[in-house]
């Protein structure tokens, strides 16, 4: 049955334009009412206000020859000006020299060809400035009257670094000394291996700075790092403060405008995937006293992404802070750590949406389960329009106070200029913040915030933690700390159905209890053929057809409108096809082995007794107002499936799968509702499929079992 719900999809979207909903629109106020001041109910917490207007004054912008962009922020209320020098080389894979670039920024400073460390930080300390150098560049700050010879000090450190072979030494012991202060803390180690595993260990954004490649150091990898990196190619250099465009532009010249260095390329991060199923990587640290738990999946949330904003608010109710669901669950309602947070990055390369806590190690279960429990939640839509209006009010808040900073306007130019952004980005940031609504706070966190491919991270006592682990049916793999596999046989959760056993149920007993719940296997095994006449009626359109299968894997679908056949999907067991209105297209090998994936009327049959399928309880869950089992079904053509099966009657109520339309990644729910009574088996009388929001209710009739179905049906 739940091919006829994907099946159906195309025709309405393309063909005949009904499944796509107009966005739904707030209306404003347009009026305001007086209001008689009286008693303050303290028992409610006060509305919040509406949102601020938010003013932008363009920055002044020039680019130099030698690539250096330059944007002057002009204020001059206090008599101060402040320079960054940035430049823009992003992720850098430095392998066996990992450490290299952050060794490179603590040496520029340390002196430079014109003047000895001692004497720089003195001519620094002379004028009360404060000049900083790191990898991607430096700043300088000071009054007005001395920000000439600040921003000069910057400049002379950034072309003219020194790299005293004394100071490399002093710095290369610094760097191992606490490098190996790092390696009992078990949130450092959780932190890098969760990275190293998300993004490859192997790669710029996955790879880490150990002992090992610290000590392979030498100053000629730090003077190649800087002839490398240090560049006016791709940088940019913001002034904001008491000066005019034109007196920062001479400054810029002066300084920079003979500077010349590497040019560097358009900096790009390949491709990153996460887990094709939901695993536990486990790192062992049989001294930690508490476990750090990581849950997460990588994300591509670019700023000016369609659901940035969204998603920005989602991340915020989930686990943004003390308000948060991760927070008021974890420590407020069940004490199992101090604080449970979520964060969703976001840019132009991958990045990662993480729910992290550090647990009690007797509670590292419980806590996993509540934590997937909250993401369950944010993706079935369980938000409330308070839990809405408070996000936006926080970042309403948050936004305009960050405004009352000037350097917020250069570092908005520059987001603006390194993201390719609009130039009105910002001055309808707020707008798009609060036109987000409930139903776009579902539909993001259904995109982003992944069950059934997530990497769940925990580094603490196997001992004492592992064995508490294999209820939930999820691969366990352990790891050193450093990332790399532990030499052993994985825990194989699979293995048997006792290892899937939690709260006294399993995978095992949810399909025995809806195969007993439709009529038992005896009856089931009886039902050879079913047909049906299906109806959907959308947007002032009605449509009817019919819908029929034939075990093993026969199976056929029509839709028409009246008289004409609008969409038909017939499967004969080896090949099949599709046809939309005239055009027809024949079923591709994936379109095939899924089709084969359903091997009877009811395929719940198979799924305790055929081994090419794989099931895990995952734990509770809830469809509607039911309480459910959730059930992982790994189907034979390697999709899989989260079925959510009611605690009450054990009939299957939801059913939830991820597939790929063209290039992304698409979420599928189908709901089965008012089951009927067909001869001696129970059959859903409705099937609602949604689909990125849409929603699509078919309706069966005239069930019949065994009759009115032949093989010559599905030529």
């Amino acid at each position: 049955m739940k091919k006829l719900i994907i099946l159906a999809t195309g025709v309405f979207c393309i063909q005949y334009g009904i499944a796509q909903p107009k966005p739904k629109t707030t209306k404003k106020a347009t009026t305001a009412k007086s209001v008689v001041a009286g008693p303050v109910d303290r028992s409610k917490k006060p509305a919040a206000g509406p949102a601020p207007v938010i003013s932008i004054k363009d920055p002044a912008i020039f680019t130099m020859p030698n690539g250096i962009t330059v944007l002057v922020v002009e204020n001059h209320k206090l008599p101060r000006v402040r320079a960054s020098f940035f430049v823009d080389y992003g992720p850098v894979k430095e392998g066996s020299k990992a450490g290299a670039l952050d060794m490179m920024g603590g040496m520029l400073g340390e002196g430079t060809t014109n003047l000895p460390k001692d004497k720089f930080d003195e001519a620094v300390d002379m004028i009360g400035a404060d000049v900083s150098l790191s990898a991607s560049g430096g700043s300088a700050g000071a009054l007005t009257k001395y920000f000439d010879k600040a921003f000069n000090l910057m400049a002379d450190a950034l072309k003219n670094p020194a790299f005293p072979q004394e100071s490399f030494d002093k710095l290369k012991s610094m760097t191992i000394t606490g490098l190996k202060s790092e390696e009992k803390s078990t949130p450092t180690i959780a932190a890098r291996v969760y990275n190293a595993l998300s993004f490859g260990k192997n790669t710029a954004m996955g790879e880490f700075t150990s002992e090992e490649t610290v000590k392979s150091l030498t100053l000629a990898d730090i003077k190649e790092s800087y002839k490398n990196y240090i560049t006016p190619s791709r940088s940019y250099l913001t002034f904001v403060g008491d000066i005019t465009p034109a007196a920062a532009k001479a400054l810029a010249e002066k300084a920079f405008g003979n500077w010349k260095g590497t040019k560097l390329p358009v900096p790009t991060v390949g491709a990153v995937q996460n887990p094709s199923t939901t695993e536990i990587d486990f790192v062992d640290i049989p001294t930690a006293v508490q476990g750090e738990l990581r849950v997460g999946n990588i994300v591509n949330n670019p700023l000016g992404g369609k659901d940035y904003h969204a998603l920005l608010l989602a991340n915020y109710i989930l686990g943004g802070g003390a308000e948060a669901k991760l927070f008021m669950n974890l420590r407020e309602k069940h004490g199992f750590t101090y604080g449970a947070y979520s964060r969703v990055g976001s840019g132009r390369f991958p990045a990662q949406f993480t729910a992290s806590a550090a647990v009690r190690t007797d509670k590292v279960d419980s806590a996993t389960t509540e934590m997937f429990k909250e993401i369950l939640n944010m993706r079935d839509g369980n938000i409330t329009a308070d839990d809405l209006a408070n996000a936006k009010a926080k970042y309403n808040g948050t936004f305009a106070m960050g405004m009352e900073d000037p350097a917020k306007t250069a570092e908005y130019a520059t987001n603006i200029l390194i993201n390719g952004l609009p130039k009105d980005y910002y001055r309808t940031y707020l707008q798009k913040i609060n036109a987000v609504t409930l139903e776009d706070i579902k539909e993001v966190s259904r995109k982003y915030f992944s069950e059934s491919s997530s990497r769940i991270v925990i580094a603490g006592n196997a001992s004492k933690i592992i064995p508490k682990l294999m209820k939930f049916g999820y691969p366990i793999k352990k790891y050193d700390r450093y990332a790399e596999p532990v030499v052993e046989k994985p825990l194989d959760v699979n293995a048997s159905e006792t290892s899937k056993t939690t709260e006294n149920i399993s995978a095992f007993e949810i399909i025995n209890s809806y195969l007993k719940a439709v009529g038992g296997k005896e009856e089931i095994q009886k039902v050879t053929s079913v047909s049906a006449v299906i109806s959907l009626d959308m947007m002032g359109r009605s449509f009817t057809g019919n819908y029929k299968r034939m075990n093993p894997d026969k199976q056929l679908v029509e839709l028409k409108m009246g008289a004409m056949t609008i969409m038909k999907s017939v499967f004969d067991g080896g090949q099949g096809y599709q046809m939309q209105g005239p055009q027809k297209k024949e079923m591709d090998e994936q379109e095939i082995k899924e089709a084969r994936d359903e091997k009877a009327v009811i395929p719940q049959l198979f799924y305790a007794t055929d081994t090419s399928y794989k099931t895990d309880y995952l734990g509770t869950g809830k469809a509607g107002d039911e309480d459910t089992y959730r059930l992982k079904v790994t189907m034979p053509s390697g999709k899989v499936s989260i079925q959510e099966y009611s605690k009450k009657s054990g009939l299957l109520l939801k059913e939830e799968s991820t597939s790929k339309e063209e290039g992304e990644e698409v979420t599928e729910v189908v709901e089965y509702k008012s089951y009927v009574k067909v001869g001696n088996i129970m059959l859903p009388s409705e099937v609602v499929r949604n689909m990125a929001g849409q929603e699509i209710p078919f309706k069966f009739s005239d069930y019949k079992l065994n009759e009115g179905v032949t093989a010559e049906d599905f030529k």
